[in-house]
């Protein structure tokens, strides 16, 4: 029984001693893993932060997570407004940060739980503090599930979408891609229907108003 507690505890803190490695290594997500075990395709190719196009990262954080820069990996204000119109913690939807989202994707599985959210949220603020935002956001669109077919991070979404790299995409384009990620299995960025047209309209117009970029996005000393 001891034996199977300490299975277990090795278990639970494997994401935690992870994490850090992250700095430098580059991760793949639980949902490509389980693609490959099963013999499933799976496209990704990684494409450093300032390797893209500046307007996808912008696109994103509108779309997804607007207070990215200024919370600790969790929305607290965000949280709360949206189980205060849920019956019950695993019906909470749209209130997941990228760092959480990041998070569920490294180490976590899909679907929801109150056992997800229980292990998702302190491992989400240790995310936070062991990793600089801008590398939480580039792991986020590396290793994010962008398509129907087993397309995961940016470059595999915009070659899919466009036909052409992440580091070539427009405004217009990446906000197309932003639009489509919270539901990729259904959303197509390449023929977008009225609904995902909208959305990407507000997201192009809200990026366009924020003309530079976040100072916890630019590059540190060092990374």
């Amino acid at each position: 029984m001891r034996r199977v507690g300490l299975i277990v505890l090795a278990i639970l803190l494997l994401p935690y001693l992870m994490a850090p490695l992250y700095l430098w290594l580059q991760p793949s997500s639980t949902p490509m893993l389980w693609r490959w075990i099963t013999g499933a395709r799976v496209q990704q190719a990684w494409v450093p932060l300032d390797r893209m196009s500046p307007a996808l990262p912008v696109a994103v954080l509108v779309a997804e997570d607007a207070q990215f820069c200024n919370h600790h990996g969790i929305d607290w204000r965000q949280l709360k407004e949206a189980v205060d119109q849920a019956d019950d913690i695993a019906d909470v939807r749209g209130a997941s940060t990228i760092t959480q989202q990041t998070v569920k994707n490294l180490f976590l599985w899909p679907g929801r739980s109150v056992m997800r959210k229980v292990l998702e949220f302190p491992l989400t603020l240790w995310t936070d503090l062991v990793l600089p935002k801008r590398r939480i956001l580039e792991i986020y669109l590396n290793v994010a599930e962008w398509g129907p077919s087993g397309e995961f991070g940016a470059e595999a979404a915009a070659r899919r979408a466009f036909g052409k790299s992440v580091r070539d995409l427009s405004p217009r384009e990446a906000a197309l891609l932003a639009a489509v990620l919270p539901n990729p299995l259904r959303r197509n960025a390449q023929q977008p229907g009225p609904a995902v047209r909208r959305l990407a309209g507000i997201h192009e117009a809200r990026a366009a108003r924020n003309l530079t970029v976040d100072a916890c996005l630019r590059p540190r000393k060092g990374f």
